[in-house]
């Protein structure tokens, strides 16, 4: 077990780090670009903090956070020991491995002194970034605590301040008027020795986009923002991203690094060695812009224009900042009822909402966007991110970033008991799909070709690589395919882009049942062949 523990240091902080027991197991390989670990209230730690000590190979590793330039490592042998034993050589890096070292070893970590400029500063060299950022609600984060009368409370100013209880650091008002509200340092941290040589690469401010940085604000009962996210699907990349073969394709919606990359124009290529990171607050949200979306969104909250990207199509020629937000990665990515490798992918969410996913009979093009799509002004923020204001420790607030429907609240305003219609769309609808499932299976089992009934039995109408609705292994080869129907292709391909919009319903209902009874139609006339 380790236990960490600060003590300060004038000019400099040390964190200590007590090894009372080697760790059980070795700790995972540490990504190529380092990002923020820990939440730090005012965004980007100011002082040197140790976040942890691992076990490594030859010895521990000691992990740390702070501003930019040289740190010096130390250790001692135990608590009584009084003698501190420089560990190598300065360096710039954030982490270090000991492989000499005693089973009761102390480690502390000495680095930059915060030295903080102001915005004005930087605005001198970053004229474009600064005007537009001082025109953000971040650069009015004091005056809304001057507004409840808390500008004086040292709990709230690390977070509508720069540097508050540091050295240099905000201190009032009338003493330091250049250091009031959210400013750039917050975010890329204390940046003074920068300002004064800026052709000194080692002392270059951090450009992280780790959600951490903004939960060092953006958290606890009162707002909790970052908890909320931390625990959802957005926060994490569940596969290897840095694969070429992925991160142009998959990348452009499953790593933060890569998307934010490919909106500046650049190749997704260039974030091999950091596109394992989860879409943060920075991939939606753009911190150094008032834009003309709320909250400073990157994309608008409701939008009724068809949209899709593909994952083997051009990002720069495809996106359109003028598609609702969730929409950029939640659409059905280019899905056609011909391909047969593989079902649609589990996104096909806003098609869905505004019915243009899907085969309808006779060739008819989808397009019947749901009351949902129409009525709802803020679309899938208006069920999905439901917000309420603190009210007590035991009912705290809530920013809607969980992404969950926390609330029917809203969905009350045009249907009574909406509870009870969620369920019974749910289950009516999945009953639906179950129900066609088991249609396609007896197809499969009676009307399949003899070659295909032996191979893959109920799996005869699948893909190649089956979707959730099968399981036993795989489907009919690429070559195989062609031995299933037009028409059992275009109803698996329905009956999957109903499964995975994953609302069975609730987002556009009628078009839901729209294309499953275009489903149905196409199973039983093959099943009267």
């Amino acid at each position: 077990m380790i236990f960490l523990r600060t003590a300060f240091h004038i000019p400099l902080i040390c964190c200590l780090a007590l090894i009372i027991a080697t760790r059980a197991a070795d700790a995972s390989a540490a990504e190529p670009v380092p990002h923020l670990t820990m939440t730090q209230p005012g965004g980007m730690p100011g002082w040197p903090v140790i976040t942890s000590v691992d076990r490594a190979t030859n010895g521990m590793t000691v992990h740390w956070e702070g501003p930019p330039g040289y740190y010096r490592l130390f250790q001692k042998k135990g608590v009584q020991d009084k003698n501190w034993t420089q560990v190598g050589t300065p360096m710039l890096g954030r982490q270090a491995t000991i492989t000499t070292l005693s089973s009761n070893a102390f480690f502390r970590i000495s680095g930059p002194s915060p030295r903080y400029a102001g915005s004005q500063v930087c605005g001198q060299c970053h004229t474009d970034v600064h005007n537009n950022a001082m025109h953000t609600r971040h650069a009015e984060a004091l005056q809304t605590l001057k507004q409840i009368g808390q500008d004086k409370n040292a709990s709230c100013l690390p977070c509508h301040t720069v540097g508050h209880g540091l050295p240099t650091g905000f201190t009032s008002e009338l003493a330091t008027p250049n250091l009031a509200g959210v400013q750039c340092e917050n975010c890329h941290g204390p940046s003074a020795n920068h300002a004064a040589n800026e052709e000194d690469i080692t002392l270059r401010p951090r450009k992280d986009i780790a959600a951490q940085v903004c939960g060092g604000c953006h958290t606890d009962s009162h707002h909790p923002t970052y908890d909320e996210f931390s625990g959802t699907g957005h926060a994490n990349v569940t596969e290897d991203m840095s694969l070429v073969s992925r991160v142009d394709s998959c990348g452009r919606c499953h790593s933060g690094s890569a998307r934010l990359t490919m909106l500046k124009g650049n190749s997704a290529l260039s974030v091999t060695n950091d596109a394992n990171m989860g879409i943060t607050c920075v991939v939606c949200h753009d911190p150094h812009s008032n834009t003309v979306n709320p909250s400073q969104l990157r994309n608008p909250l409701a939008s009724t224009n068809d949209f899709f990207l593909s994952t083997s199509g051009s990002f720069a020629s495809a996106y359109r900042e003028d598609v609702n937000v969730c929409a950029q990665c939640h659409n059905h990515r280019g899905a056609s009822f011909t391909s047969s490798g593989r079902p649609p992918h589990h996104s096909p969410q806003y098609n869905m909402l505004i019915g243009t996913v899907g085969e309808l009979s006779g060739g008819t093009k989808p397009n019947q966007a749901g009351a949902h799509a129409r009525l709802i002004e803020k679309q899938c923020v208006g069920c999905h991110m439901a917000t309420e204001e603190y009210v007590s420790e035991a009912q705290p607030a809530m920013t809607g970033h969980s992404f969950r429907v926390e609330t029917f609240n809203s969905c009350a305003e045009c249907h009574p008991f909406p509870e009870l219609l969620t369920v019974f769309t749910t289950f009516s609808v999945s009953n639906q799909v179950q129900q066609l499932k088991q249609a396609l299976d007896l197809w499969a089992t009676t009307k399949a070709s003899a070659a295909l009934r032996t191979k893959y039995g109920a799996r005869a109408w699948e893909y190649t690589t089956p979707g959730s609705l099968s399981s036993g292994g795989p489907g009919p080869s690429a070559a195989e395919q062609a031995q299933i129907p037009i028409n059992i292709q275009k109803a698996r391909f329905n009956l999957y882009i109903v499964q995975y919009d994953g609302s069975f319903g609730v987002h556009n209902g009628p078009y839901a049942i729209t294309l499953l009874d275009a489903a149905r139609a196409w199973i039983q006339a093959e099943l009267n062949n």
